[in-house]
């Protein structure tokens, strides 16, 4: 894992309230913004602190709490045999979780609550830890933020479909990032279950076996890592592959997803286990064909494939807007019911 090279491209200096969003999403590479969150009262308390200062906001909602053995090393994934999963998890009091945390931090067992939506479970929070998200893809696509908070985990590489802005707020983190195209050599697991709701990479990224994973190296060799501090932030694109470790004894990360497509559009993700119903098992002479057929439809220009139809006659070539998914969506819903 250490053969890992590149770094992630570093921006320092950024005022909070000017940082080019759209620019940075448009270069679709990671880059961090060093010091943007420095500010915030929750960044660089110790554990006890912070724990505290989150309590003080908790809503007595109940929280998915994830607790993991010391064998398990953090890494919240599989059993040996990939017949369940290597921790146990459930609805918890996040207050009497944290005192949990507290009570374990250098014991091995390691302990989890992730992706909780600050609004509903911390109420009041962001009014003084939040990003100045003042660029109008923002406003058009409001992201959701999301918290999360343990000991020393290790998050296995998977991709989000949305665009993320990690803020790392209380001990050390380090992503590993890869582009989506190195999909084949991370060697993704199932489709479901998984770990955390993503598919994640099989492989160990602490000790990969290259007898089982040869191809491992090839993604390591496009790789890139960010080591963040305390008051950092991360900016990268759907669909890249991350590694996430919290390198300290307690960790907290704030999260901002969102997508710059028209909330009436459906997660691409339905469309691939489509495919796996449809198309997967054809033959290759008609995949190749099918593939041509998508490249044209789907892949290519948005406007190319009804540019020579007129106006009334291009149906569901012309842009989609929100009543045309609607009835393209009751369509398929019939199709597939039949």
């Amino acid at each position: 894992m250490r053969q890992v090279i590149r770094k992630t491209k570093e921006i320092s200096g950024l005022s909070p309230d000017r940082i080019p969003y759209a620019e940075l999403l448009e270069a679709q590479e990671p880059v961090v913004l060093k010091g943007v969150a420095q500010g915030w009262p929750l960044v660089r308390r110790s554990p006890e602190d912070a724990a505290a200062y989150l309590k003080s906001f908790y809503s007595g909602k109940p929280v998915v709490g994830y607790v993991a053995p010391p064998e398990a090393k953090g890494r919240f994934f599989y059993n040996q045999d990939v017949t369940g999963f290597n921790f146990e998890g459930g609805r918890v009091q996040m207050d009497a979780f944290l005192d949990r945390m507290l009570a374990h931090l250098e014991d091995g067992q390691e302990f989890y609550i992730g992706s909780t939506e600050v609004d509903d479970y911390l109420p009041g929070l962001r009014q003084d830890n939040d990003l100045v998200l003042n660029d109008p893809m923002f406003e058009r696509n409001p992201p959701v933020v999301n918290i999360w908070v343990g000991t020393r985990t290790v998050a296995s590489a998977h991709y989000d479909m949305s665009n993320n802005i990690a803020c790392c707020l209380v001990g050390r983190r380090r992503f590993t990032l890869f582009p989506p195209d190195q999909i084949a050599n991370l060697y993704p697991g199932p489709l479901e279950p998984t770990p955390g709701g993503q598919v994640v990479s099989m492989v160990d990224f602490n000790a990969p076996d290259y007898d089982r994973f040869p191809r491992f190296k090839e993604a390591l060799a496009e790789s890139q890592v960010a080591e963040m501090e305390p008051g950092d932030a991360l900016i990268y694109p759907a669909l890249w592959w991350h590694h996430v470790e919290a390198l300290d004894a307690f960790n907290i990360m704030m999260n901002y997803w969102w997508s710059v497509s028209p909330s009436f559009m459906d997660t691409p993700q339905t469309t691939l286990l489509h495919g796996l119903l449809s198309l997967r098992d054809r033959p290759d002479e008609e995949k190749r064909a099918w593939r041509a057929l998508f490249d044209y439809y789907i892949f290519g220009p948005a406007g190319e494939a009804g540019a020579h139809l007129p106006d009334h006659a291009r149906g569901n070539l012309a842009p989609m807007d929100e009543m045309k998914a609607r009835r393209l969506r009751a369509y398929l819903l019939n199709r597939l019911n039949r």
